[in-house]
């Protein structure tokens, strides 16, 4: 099925007490361009991150945005340090003695000093938190994966419409060809009638012109690979694999062998369908654009 590079995707989800967010966005671009941008304190998980939209996507400018929220999680460590707050205690309780001062050392007053408390950030399992983000990732990739195989099939659907009408064209083409070898035989056997007026007409002569301004104008090697290249893209668009690069090049081709029939024609009625075939061709260049 074809897909298309624009998309987007979005996943929430609550893991090991972390709310974390995910969203996916892509533009075209000849090339995979993937940026990931998160909190600095999680760009551990960046490599993973990029190597999950790797396996997804072939090319295209993605933009992967990552938020996390650790206020549920226990993230901070507060820890004691018994033997410098012992100090404080036996150095205020020395000065009650030696003061004769009144009141209670409590263990407010001792956690007021510096030092006796201290708080850390609780370690943390880098491959768990690494796994917890790339599986939100999973979900938004899902989502954004939809969107974009919804855009792809009108994608193909209107390409598929163009190619038949360039086929349809060429058929033209093919019927309308040896019309004018004809027409062009009458032309030259009238000319030389009116040139040689009673002279007798050189049959032969009239037949080797004629055959080879029939092989001058001859299209029938350019509607043969127009064909088969309509046939190709006809494969393309039913295939599963991203095709963007394969139809932008036969795309090429078929323009190619239009300009090649144009360039051969001497009628006025194959000129113009071989504007109207290179109307859908360019139609169908831009849509291909817009194809993984």
């Amino acid at each position: 099925m074809v897909k298309s590079m624009t998309g987007y995707g979005r996943a929430r989800e609550t893991r090991n007490k972390r709310d974390i967010t995910v969203e996916v966005r892509s533009v075209n671009n000849r090339y995979l361009d993937c940026t990931v941008k998160m909190p600095r304190a999680y760009i551990f998980a960046e490599d993973a991150l990029k190597a999950r939209v790797q396996k997804t996507i072939s090319r295209g400018k993605v933009d992967v945005f990552v938020t996390i929220d650790t206020s549920a999680a226990d993230v901070a460590v507060v820890s004691v340090n018994e033997p410098l707050a012992r100090g404080y205690y036996d150095a205020l309780t020395k000065l009650q003695d030696t003061f004769s001062l009144e009141g209670e050392i409590t263990a407010v007053t001792l956690a007021r000093f510096p030092d006796v408390l201290t708080v850390t950030k609780a370690e943390e399992d880098v491959e768990t938190i690494s796994a917890d983000i790339c599986a939100v990732l999973d979900e938004a990739l899902a989502a954004y994966d939809t969107m974009r195989s919804v855009e792809g099939r009108k994608l193909a659907e209107d390409i598929a419409g163009r190619v038949t009408t360039i086929e349809t064209v060429v058929g033209k083409v093919e019927e309308r060809s040896p019309q004018t070898v004809a027409a062009y035989r009458e032309r030259l056997e009238n000319k030389m009638r009116e040139v040689l007026q009673s002279t007798a007409i050189d049959e032969s002569r009239i037949l080797t012109e004629a055959a080879i301004f029939a092989d001058k104008i001859a299209v029938d090697e350019e509607t043969v690979r127009l064909r088969s290249h309509i046939a190709q893209l006809r494969d393309m668009l039913q295939s599963n694999e991203p095709v963007g690069r394969k139809l932008d090049f036969l795309i090429q081709e078929v323009n190619r062998e239009c300009n090649t029939i144009g360039s051969k024609c001497n009628d006025l009625t194959i000129a113009q369908d071989v504007v109207n075939m290179k109307a859908e061709v360019e139609k169908i260049r831009e849509q291909v654009q817009n194809i993984e």
